[in-house]
């Protein structure tokens, strides 16, 4: 078989990153449930995270979904605003989102290589890779993938399509991203009937109005479909319960399809592109554990207000070491607790904020959690837990309250 070849192209073994636990989520306000979530969430170069996730991980992980920057040589700013006109780009509030800019091809490719190399290793012998890219250089890892897996693992190439504005004037409007899936191995998880859909009704009216109909072969109609290797799915600028405001963010339907099809409950999923964090809202919603990592905060605080906003799963929050978090203490953050709440005054425009009503001074257990809403209204400054907010009086413990602001400055009050 051909590969691709380029000059700085090379096998290398990565410095495994040095995790640190900082805190441990809870969602929903339930206090210190006594359970070890295997959910993670990293924070960290993508390389340096999965060498050091080998050692537990290898050969552990059922499906990875990957998508990586796209090589399109532009800067993505994140929405912060709310209420704005989507129409109207020259009036939205934006803070820094993500890069994707690079030095050459050579270097994204060298990028990438090193990557899906490590993705191989820590999928299972039954797990698909899922890589989203677009017409940019999709065609380079498709090479890549044929190298890696072998090019008879190829288990599909699928187009996304979807509608939406283009500047283009000189050429067909480009309307699909292609992702490619590969299998590790020939025992794959693909599982049919969980990702069935309706026939379309023409096809029902024409086999009930001829028995001729598909060349003398009847489909149970009533069963569905398995759809095409081609998809529709709106963006997410048309799904607004959806939108974050985080650059790039994948609609929920189209994880969904991926998770349902090729994993199962309790299935160990990994993102290590997560950005605005669909990939583990989905698979918490689907029952099944989840890694997932970015090296940028505010994917991790996006990450963060989706989970503890559509999920009860608990996971951990971890960090590479050489991602020193600041947080700053601050007067114009009064704190009121309460017996069985934690209520807070200030006029900083709050994007997320939770509690420990126990702090041990080292892992954060957040006990409760509040997040500016997606589309308007304001984030409820007072936060109520089953366990009473007080419990710090009888184990001597400090009351920790930690908040992110809309341009993501982060701040910690202990009381």
């Amino acid at each position: 078989m051909p590969i691709l070849t380029w000059p700085s192209k090379h096998h290398t073994d990565p410095q495994p990153a040095s995790l640190i636990k900082d805190s441990i989520v809870f969602p929903g306000g339930c206090g210190y449930p006594n359970v070890q979530s295997e959910n993670r969430l990293l924070l960290g170069d993508n390389l340096a995270v999965m060498a050091a996730l080998l050692p537990d991980y290898e050969g552990r992980i059922n499906l990875i979904y990957a998508d990586p920057p796209f090589f399109t040589n532009r800067k993505y700013s994140a929405r912060i605003g709310r209420g704005e006109d989507s129409r109207k780009p020259e009036e939205w509030v934006l803070a820094e989102g993500y890069h994707d800019h690079w030095l050459d091809l050579d270097t994204y490719l060298d990028f990438l290589y090193q990557r899906l190399q490590l993705m191989y290793r820590l999928l299972s012998p039954n797990g698909t890779l899922y890589l989203h890219l677009d017409w940019h250089v999709d065609s380079y890892a498709r090479l890549l993938l044929d190298e890696i897996f072998g090019h008879d693992h190829l288990l599909n190439e699928i187009i996304w399509t979807y509608h939406g504005p283009s500047p283009i004037r000189r050429a067909f409007n480009r309307k699909h991203d292609t992702i490619l899936a590969y299998v590790k191995g020939d025992d794959y998880t693909f599982n049919a009937d969980a990702v069935r859909e309706p026939y379309h009704p023409s096809t029902i009216q024409t086999f009930k109005a001829s028995p001729k109909a598909g060349f003398g072969k009847i489909p149970n109609l009533e069963r569905g479909k398995v759809p095409e290797d081609w998809w529709y799915f709106p963006v997410v600028a048309r799904l607004h319960n959806e939108r974050t405001g985080y650059p790039t963010q994948k609609p929920e339907g189209l994880l969904e399809r991926i998770i349902r099809a090729s994993s199962n409950k309790d299935d160990l999923v990994a993102d290590f592109f997560c950005g605005s964090g669909t990939t583990p809202v989905v698979a918490a919603r689907l029952e099944r554990k989840f890694i997932a990592s970015d090296i940028m905060l505010r994917a991790i605080h996006t990450i963060c207000q989706r989970l503890t906003a559509s999920s009860a799963e608990s996971f951990s929050f971890e960090r590479d070491a050489c991602f020193d978090l600041q947080y700053a203490d601050s007067a114009k953050i009064k704190v009121d607790i309460l017996p069985n709440a934690v209520k807070i005054e200030t006029r900083l425009p709050i994007d997320y904020w939770e509690i420990d009503p126990a702090w041990d001074g080292e892992i954060f257990k957040s006990a409760a959690q509040a997040q500016r809403p997606l589309r308007s209204g304001e984030i409820s400054k007072e936060l109520k837990i089953l366990e009473p907010a007080q419990v710090h009086v009888k184990t001597g413990r400090s009351v920790c309250i930690r908040l992110v602001t809309v341009e993501g400055e982060m701040f910690q009050i202990v009381r």
